[in-house]
Formats: C-alpha cells, structure tokens, sequence
C-alpha cells in the first residue's frame, strides 16, 4: 500500500527527528488549520490533494479560501510549505529538504 501525502510528510519528518504537530491551529481567531506545523520556526505544512481532478484546492470558492488562509498564516509570520500529492509521491525528500533549509535560514536571522 503506497503512503498518501500525508502519511509520507508524517514518516518524512519523525524519520529525521523533526518535530511537528498535525492539524495545528495558528490563528486562533479561525478555525483553521494546518495539516503539518513546525512551531518552533513558524513553518506550516499544506498537502493539497485531487490538484488534478476538480478538487476543492483548484475550484474557485476553495481556491478563494486556501488564499485567505495562507494571507493570513503569511501575515502572522508563518512560512507555508505547498505540495500536491503527486509532486510528494515522485519525490518525497522533498519536503525535509525545503524545511531543513528553511530552518537553516531562520535560525542565522535570530
């Protein structure tokens, strides 16, 4: 059975001891969350699934409202990650290479 983005983000990241949390909530005047977060470095992680076949991240209204919420994580000071599900199954280290760099990049501004 293959991993689905999700699960490949989650194996990814407690593999190289990153630590996480899933379905975070970093505006707590929303209720919206993220599917990954690593708090520490305020870096948000978003698996956008069905890119390809007319799911909610790619019609209008939830296009609309991924935008809203990624303003919002934006002007909050978070960095958000984007992967679809394909671009996670064709190269899943990916994701620990832009968050390793990203963390990189924010521990020499501090």
């Amino acid at each position: 059975m293959r991993a689905t983005g999700e699960q490949a983000v989650e194996i990814i990241l407690a593999g190289h001891g990153v630590k996480f949390e899933r379905e975070y909530r970093f505006n707590s005047a929303r209720k919206w969350r993220s599917d990954f977060a690593i708090p520490d470095y305020k870096i948000l992680i978003e698996v956008e699934g069905a890119t390809f076949a007319n799911g909610r991240h790619t019609r209008g209204r939830g296009y609309a409202n991924d935008c809203e919420k990624y303003n919002s994580a934006a002007c909050l000071g978070w960095t958000v990650l984007r992967y679809t599900s394909d671009m996670l199954r064709d190269n899943p280290g990916r994701v620990l290479d832009d968050v390793l760099l990203l963390i990189k990049n924010k521990g020499e501004k501090q």
